[in-house]
C-alpha cells in the first residue's frame, strides 16, 4: 500500500491580490513555500475586486500553512 501523495498543491486562502501577497509573504518568512492562482488575470484584465485569487501551498504542508492564516486573522481588528 502506497503512503498518502502529499506532492498536489491544496488552497488555504482566498481573497483580493493585496491579502493574498500578504498571506505568501508570512508563509515564505515561515519557510513554506506558495503560489498565487489568478493574480496575472487581476493584475492584468479584471478590477481587483471583479475576482478572488487563492494561495496555495503543497499538501504537505497545508496544516502548518492554515495555522499561519488563522493566526493572521486573529490578529486583524475590526473596523469601527
Amino acid at each position: 500500500m502506497k503512503g498518502e501523495d502529499k506532492s498536489k498543491l491544496v488552497s488555504v486562502f482566498d481573497g483580493s491580490l493585496w491579502e493574498a501577497e500578504l498571506v505568501k509573504g508570512l508563509l515564505k518568512d515561515r519557510g513554506i513555500e506558495s503560489a498565487i492562482q489568478n493574480g496575472l488575470l487581476v493584475n492584468n484584465t479584471l478590477p481587483e475586486t471583479a475576482i478572488a485569487v487563492t494561495v496555495l501551498v503543497n499538501e504537505a504542508d497545508r496544516e502548518a500553512a492554515e495555522a499561519i492564516v488563522r493566526e493572521r486573522g486573529d490578529k486583524e481588528t475590526p473596523a469601527q
